[in-house]
């Protein structure tokens, strides 16, 4: 128990000690003019680039993740389905998959896949 607490604290000061060595040799400017200006081959930039994002495109990556994610949610199902002897991996991935297409078909109904509204 005593080594424990002795190598939890010996730990605790090297962490520590780490940090203020990495804050102490990081020196960097954020009040930098040339660094906080976006790189346009040495011009200076026609506008103001520092504009919000579109949320349309932030909506359609959101809904590209999620999609992405459950494809890869579906690929254990397909050694389930070869493996198993009931019938129960096959219709719980065709329950799933049709959950997946009835998103889909919502978010083409909605126009969250059409980009140019």
């Amino acid at each position: 128990m005593l080594t424990f607490i002795t190598y939890t604290i010996i730990l605790i000061f090297m962490n520590i000690f780490l940090l203020l060595l990495g804050l102490i040799i990081n020196k960097r400017s954020y009040k930098d003019r040339e660094k906080n200006s976006p790189f346009e081959c040495g011009f200076d930039p026609s506008i103001f680039t520092r504009t919000p994002f579109s949320m349309r495109f932030f909506l359609l990556a959101v809904i590209f993740l999620i999609f992405d994610v459950e494809i890869i949610l579906l690929m254990p199902l397909t050694m389930n389905i070869m493996n198993s002897n009931t019938h129960w991996p096959l219709f719980s991935s065709t329950i799933f998959l049709l959950i997946l297409l009835m998103g889909l078909l919502h978010e083409w109904n909605q126009g969250s896949l059409n980009w140019m509204k």
